[in-house]
């Protein structure tokens, strides 16, 4: 066989697959996806980002002038900061070193906070070599959930966060309906997968949620440790929501309340397949002609023989009428 006939014979078959198949479209008119130019590098803040610490100072803090700056990196000093801008979904990313000199251990090693929302800490430790409770090492989801792994580097090394945040949802009487929702990747190691936080991230009392906004400030925290940060950046997002969604589109089995985002299942039709479906051959054979089904008159019937007990005068009538009964019956016909 030629080349040219092969690839006509390999067109023709293609041309075939398409015209047999129907391609599936829902229905759901989407709005077209925003640009977004990204940076030079996956740690480069995109153009849509929010600066937080850069190049250019501490501006961006409240109580930023507390702490140290220098080249563009932040040192923590003589108490806590937090933005002047407030966020509510978000995609965030720092870079944040522990001291190189160990001068302690524990919590009191390399010790700080990201607080998303003010509410919700991932833990900042020196976690290189150094124990403590599991639920407060770094990248922990303080007092809720440890890291799924350790991936700390040495001291004085430089370890990056890249978190994505849920903020909680609400009903309209304030209560919290859908949890917080966190995922961490620290040094391009996944330490948490939308882990659902169970409320504000206390050391002294159990999670609980507090009242809030729907868009609050991030803050970092100062523990006493001289911890660096640097190249923090944060850039809000929102999930796109459809223009229009037919009731009729085969989509409705996963219908999905597109204020709130909730995917919601609905129940699955019951159907069987036309291959499943047996023909009039392969049905099996009824064996409803081996089950007499039980008659509603029987159990009448069953009921009206069930006599009760005759009382002492009617026994005594009965005795006497017995003989004569069998008189006739011993009559000749």
């Amino acid at each position: 066989m030629s080349l040219r006939i092969f690839l006509c014979f390999v067109s023709c078959m293609s041309l075939a697959s398409i015209a047999c198949g129907q391609e599936f479209k829902s229905g759901i008119e989407w709005p077209e996806p925003k640009v977004v130019t990204p940076g030079d590098k996956p740690t480069d803040p995109p153009a849509d980002a929010t600066i937080l610490i850069g190049n250019d100072g501490m501006s961006a803090w409240v109580g930023g002038d507390k702490w140290k700056f220098e080249d563009g990196v932040a040192t923590a000093a003589k108490g806590g900061i937090h933005t002047k801008e407030k966020f509510g979904d978000v995609q965030l990313h720092v870079e944040w070193a522990a001291p190189a000199e160990v001068k302690s251990s524990g919590q009191g090693r390399g010790n700080s906070g990201v607080f998303l929302m003010g509410k919700y800490e991932i833990q900042v430790l020196d976690s290189y070599n150094n124990e403590t409770y599991f639920d407060g090492q770094a990248g922990a989801v303080y007092k809720q959930s440890p890291p799924m792994v350790n991936a700390m580097k040495k001291p004085g090394e430089w370890n990056t966060y890249d978190i994505i945040f849920n903020r909680p949802q609400r009903n309209e009487k304030g209560d919290v309906v859908v949890p917080a929702t966190i995922t961490v990747i620290h040094n391009g190691v996944v330490l948490h997968h939308a882990y659902p936080i169970r409320g504000s991230t206390n050391w002294h009392k159990p999670p609980a949620y507090d009242n809030h906004g729907d868009k609050e400030s991030i803050a970092l925290q100062f523990h006493g440790n001289p911890v660096k940060f640097r190249n923090m950046w944060v850039r809000e997002f929102k999930q796109i929501q459809p223009t229009f969604v037919p009731e009729d589109t085969e989509m409705v089995r996963y219908r999905a309340d597109w204020a709130t985002e909730t995917i919601t299942a609905a129940p699955p039709e019951e159907s069987v397949s036309e291959e499943a479906k047996p023909t009039e051959e392969m049905k099996p054979e009824t064996k409803t002609e081996a089950k007499p089904e039980a008659k509603p008159e029987a159990k009448e019937e069953q009921k009206s023989e069930e006599k009760p007990a005759a009382k002492p005068e009617e026994k005594k009538e009965a005795a006497a009428d017995a003989p004569k009964e069998e008189a006739k019956a011993d009559q000749p016909k």
